[in-house]
This record gives structure tokens, C-alpha cells and sequence, in this order.
């Protein structure tokens, strides 16, 4: 929903518009929500469309585009650094301070959402073991740098305060004698968003279909046309709800929403990492599992402590993090010299253990400190409701479906169990 009215931001400039002026302002909703944005649904029923006719059409379509994004990055970053004036990072270049510039850290960090979609197309993958791994370790490396490499172009072609907040790039160039180069731009932020909106679809579409086998949803949802041969339903309902968020809802709402989510989840993904590696039932002691809890608990108060002093104490001193990264630190180190290890990677596995993890822990945990408040009162809203449906619909849903699928693969073990034995008895005689 967020690329989506992004989309339309783009699209404007690239017809020599404001982005609101292809919005229809509708005064009686609220400030957050008058800004209805018709384009960008129209933009996500197309990418739907395409989602559902072929998963490897898209790949392909995906693939040869991406070809022309990197063309345009290399225009932009060699045409920018062209029109490049040193004293824009001296005049005025961080007027927001350290505070600023995490709370930039925070809100970008939506762009990673993207790269976890890799892991749902497993199914789809010759070597997923191999590929998988590869290809979102090498993907979210060029990407970084790349995203470095444009931002310093970007800073060094204008100053900081005359950058354009919806369409930057195509700004920059009219502002340095290259009006020309900003429908260029303009095109490749276009193909870009395009791109991210189809890896999307087919991503959320699939963990859609993933939790609907388990009966969390509707399971009708996990069908997947024998025609097409993609999870149709699925991808239709993911996408009818992304058109209609991105229709009301402006992009800051979006884009805070959307990293407040990524950053808890990648804590999430990082604690039960720890957990994976540090604890096998039935194999780890209780002292051990006892010693594992207690080191995730305080790294894990540690963490919200100095994101919360962050977040509070804008003029505050150090004090509090005299005692809170010291604590994180000696968590960490007793977790990696008192506890032993219940797992080891059979092929692929993260390094560093438990250190990157921890730190992804608290880096994670700190930015979310400088997310407003009004964000987290949105997010505490729809993770409640999505709590409340999961303990009294999804959990027993999917518990009543395990249990029926245990049932049905015991009685598949009785019948070639008979069937071995009537054929040793022929055998016999």
C-alpha cells in the first residue's frame, strides 16, 4: 500500500504535477485519511492480475526489468555526481542531529520488507537449501550499497533542506539545469515501485497460503488454481485489502506502520534464532534452558530500556546507558560462554552466534524508539486484534488440523503396514 502511493507520487511528477493533484480530497474524512488515491488502486488490481495469470510470466517480467532498473541507477548516480557540490555536506547537512537521522533509519527500514518474500518462493526454488541463502544474502548486500550510493549522490546534488519529500530524485535534476533527466528518473522509480509491488503480491500471497493450510484462515484461501497454477484466492483477497488501506491511508501512516511492524518482526526472527540454536526439547537441561531465558529476558530489558531513554530523555545524558548496553553486553557474552548449544547448522546457518543475533536484537528494539507514538498506538490496536482472533479462531482452527493430519498419517502407516504384512504372507506360502 505504501509503494503503491508512492506510485502515484511518481507518476505525477513525471507529468509535471504534485502528487495530490491525481488525489481526490475528500474533506469530511479525517486529516490522515481525506487524501483518496484512485491511481494506486488501479496500479495494484493490474499488479494482482499479472500475480495471478503466472508466477514464472512474473519471474521473467521481474527479471527483465530489473535489468533496466540498474541501467537507470547507473544514469542517476553518474549524471548526479556530475552536478556534485562538496558544501552541501558541510552547509547544514544533519540539521535534525543523531535523532534525527535514526528516526530517518527507522522509517526506511520498510524497505527491507521485500527481501523475506524470497523465503516463501522455497516451493518454487530448484535448490532452496542453496538458493534461498544466496540469493537474499546477495541481494540485501548490492541493495544496501547501492541505497548508500544514491543517498550520498542525492545529498551532494542538493542541500539537505530543499529536498523534495515525494519524488526527490526528479526534483534534484530540474533544480541543476537537468529538467530532461527527471522523467529518465522518474521512469525508473516507476519500474522500480512496479517491481516491488509484484514481488509483493506474489510473496504475500503465498504466506496467505501457508497459513491457510494450517486452517489460521479460511482454508479455502490455499487453493491453488489447477489452470493458473498460482494460489488465485489468496493473491485476490491480499491484494482487495492492500487497495482499499492504500486508497484512504496517507503514506506516513503507511511507512511508520509498516516499520514499526518490520523492526518487531525482525527482533522476533532474531530471539527465535537464539532459541533454535541454544534449545532442543528433551535434550536441554533445565538449568541450561533456565540460563537461555534469563539472558534473552535481560537482553531483551536491556534493549527496550535504551530505546525507551532514547525515545523519552530528548535533552537526557548518558546515565542510563551506563547500565543498559553494559548489561546487554554481559548477557550476551554469559549466553556465548555459559550455554551450551543444541543445534549446529547442517548446510547454511548464521555466523557469530550469539552475537549478531543479540545485536540484531537491540539495533532493532533502538530504532523502534524513534517511531512516534501515535504509530505504536496503531500498531498495539491491530496486533490485539490479530491476537484475539488467533487464540479463539486460528489456534484451535490449526490445532484441530494437526490432529486430524496425525490421525490420517497414523492410519496411512496401518494400511502399508497390513499390506507388507499380507505380502509376506503370499511370500510365506
Amino acid at each position: 500500500a505504501a509503494v503503491a502511493r508512492s506510485w502515484t507520487s511518481y507518476f505525477a511528477t513525471l507529468l509535471n504535477h504534485h502528487p495530490n493533484d491525481f488525489r481526490i480530497h475528500a474533506t469530511s474524512l479525517a486529516e490522515d485519511y481525506n487524501r483518496l488515491d484512485p491511481i494506486a488502486v488501479v496500479v495494484i488490481t493490474l499488479i494482482c492480475l499479472f500475480a495471478v495469470l503466472s508466477t514464472k510470466g512474473s519471474s521473467r517480467f521481474n527479471y527483465i526489468l530489473s535489468i533496466v532498473h540498474f541501467a537507470v541507477i547507473i544514469f542517476i548516480i553518474g549524471a548526479g555526481l556530475s552536478k556534485a557540490k562538496l558544501s552541501n555536506f558541510t552547509a547544514d547537512f544533519a540539521p535534525y542531529g543523531a535523532r534525527g537521522i535514526f528516526a530517518a533509519s527507522a522509517v526506511l527500514f520498510f524497505a527491507y520488507i521485500g527481501f523475506d518474500a524470497v523465503s516463501t518462493m522455497a516451493e518454487e526454488t530448484k535448490n532452496p537449501a542453496k538458493d534461498i541463502p544466496v540469493g537474499l544474502v546477495g541481494a540485501m548486500a548490492l541493495t544496501t550499497v547501492v541505497y548508500c550510493v544514491l543517498a550520498v549522490t542525492l545529498c551532494l546534488m542538493q542541500p539537505y533542506r530543499d529536498i523534495d519529500p515525494d519524488a526527490p530524485f526528479s526534483v534534484a535534476f530540474s533544480a541543476v539545469g537537468m529538467d530532461w533527466a527527471k522523467y529518465i528518473v522518474a521512469f525508473g522509480a516507476l519500474k522500480g515501485m512496479t517491481t516491488v509491488l509484484l514481488v509483493s503480491a506474489v510473496g504475500q500471497a503465498r504466506y496467505l497460503t501457508h497459513i491457510a493450510r494450517t486452517h489460521m484462515a479460511p482454508p479455502c484461501l490455499a487453493v491453488v488454481s489447477p489452470r493458473w497454477g498460482t494460489p488465485v484466492r489468496a493473491t485476490v483477497t491480499m491484494l482487495t485489502a492492500t487497495a482499499i488501506i492504500a486508497f484512504f491511508t496517507d503514506l506516513g501512516i503507511l511507512s511508520n506502520l509498516l516499520s514499526i511492524s518490520t523492526l518487531f518482526i525482525f527482533m522476533l526472527v532474531a530471539v527465535a534464532l537464539l532459541v533454535h540454536r541454544y534449545y532442543a526439547s528433551g535434550e536441554t537441561t533445565t538449568a541450561n534452558r533456565n540460563k537461555l531465558v534469563s539472558c534473552i529476558a535481560v537482553i531483551l530489558a536491556a534493549s527496550v530500556g535504551t530505546a525507551v531513554y532514547w525515545g523519552l530523555a530528548v535533552d537526557g545524558g548518558w546515565a542510563a546507558y551506563v547500565v543498559t548496553v553494559p548489561a546487554w553486553f554481559a548477557a550476551t557474552l554469559y549466553l556465548h560462554l555459559g550455554v551450551p548449544k543444541a543445534r549446529v547448522p547442517k548446510m547454511w546457518g548464521v555466523p557469530l552466534v550469539p552475537w549478531l543475533p543479540s545485536a540484531s536484537i537491540f539495533i532493532n528494539i533502538f530504532l523502534l524508539g524513534s517511531i512516534d507514538a501515535k504509530s505504536f498506538m496503531r500498531f498495539a490496536i491491530w496486533t490485539v486484534a490479530l491476537l484475539v482472533y488467533y487464540f479463539f479462531v486460528g489456534l484451535h482452527a490449526s490445532y484441530d488440523t494437526a490432529k486430524v493430519l496425525a490421525a490420517e498419517a497414523a492410519a496411512a502407516r496401518v494400511e502399508e503396514g497390513g499390506h507388507k504384512a499380507v505380502e509376506i504372507a503370499g511370500a510365506s506360502n
